[in-house]
């Protein structure tokens, strides 16, 4: 990766954290309570930098690059892609948060960072306060509800999870042009120009790399696969999210192709709350002054 790459957080922390055989790469600043953001797909810890400086005089922020993205470290693939399983990636965040002096604390996660963020309330809940996912329903959802509007919407999580090397060798033949094109397809506007020159360079420098690209691709099948069996098992056994609980979406989203998103999310979490920003997928960089605002007065409430 570049070395001559802007910075996005002048005057926050850069740590490396070994845990188990893995480097996460995170950027931390502010104070107070701890607060956990994840990023999601095609994405890396960048996509919080338009309002950190804000969230930081609240709480201590932690935003690491999720295992396979940005400047973590790539887990080795294996055929039944556990490594890249929500639970794995939720277990190995857990690690890092332990190894930083954090037992318990708050986590807000966009996109695929939602997913491993519920995960982990679910598997761990001593040690998340409070939850926030930005723009999904669960996993198991998505793909229960797949329909023709709602295939074409998320046609990515079907192309994806297709078996090694078929989706990596077309992403790779133009890897910026499909950047791009999944980034603006998802906005609001159907364009780049909610995400700042110096973010997109970021992401533009690591997502070329053939390694993470593949490993991008195992996160998606092991979203068809192990965390679509990991939630169907907890909610045939009745489990549910403890945590308080805030979904909040884009009225032009993704989560918006069902119905009533927040319905959704009371069958995972019945005391969950949340509503629509006006914006497409990408609340951090489409919305950042209402989505700090929501996640300042949940979290600090």
């Amino acid at each position: 990766m570049s070395t001559e790459l802007p910075d996005l957080y002048p005057g926050f922390e850069t740590r490396i954290v070994d845990v188990k055989g893995m480097r996460l790469f995170c950027r931390i600043g502010g104070s107070g309570l701890p607060l956990l953001l994840l990023h999601g797909y095609p994405q890396s810890h960048v996509i919080w930098h338009k309002f950190a400086p804000e969230l930081a005089k609240h709480f201590k922020l932690i935003m690491p690059d999720l295992p396979g993205y940005g400047n973590s470290s790539i887990p080795p693939i294996r055929t039944d892609y556990a490594n890249y399983s929500k639970r794995a990636m939720a277990t190995a965040l857990l690690d890092m948060m332990r190894a930083l002096g954090h037992q318990e604390f708050y986590l807000a996660g966009h996109d695929r960072g939602g997913r491993v963020g519920y995960r982990l309330a679910l598997d761990h809940p001593e040690a998340v306060l409070k939850l926030a996912v930005l723009d999904i329903l669960p996993t198991s959802d998505y793909w229960d509800r797949l329909d023709r509007e709602f295939g074409l919407a998320v046609y990515h999580w079907m192309f994806l999870a297709q078996p090694f090397p078929f989706p990596e060798k077309m992403i790779a033949a133009a890897p910026i042009r499909f950047l791009e094109h999944t980034l603006a397809g998802w906005t609001a506007e159907k364009s780049l120009d909610c995400f700042t020159d110096e973010a997109l360079a970021h992401t533009r420098d690591w997502f070329c790399e053939p390694d993470r690209i593949s490993a991008t691709c195992e996160d998606y099948r092991a979203g068809a696969t192990l965390d679509y069996e990991h939630d169907k098992t907890d909610r045939e056994a009745g489990k549910t999210i403890k945590a308080d609980l805030l979904a909040i979406w884009g009225d032009k989203g993704i989560a918006t192709k069902v119905d009533d998103p927040l319905a959704i999310w009371r069958t995972w979490c019945p005391h969950a709350q949340g509503a629509a920003l006006s914006c497409g997928h990408f609340l951090p960089e489409e919305a950042p002054h209402e989505t700090c605002e929501a996640l300042r007065r949940f979290f600090g409430s």
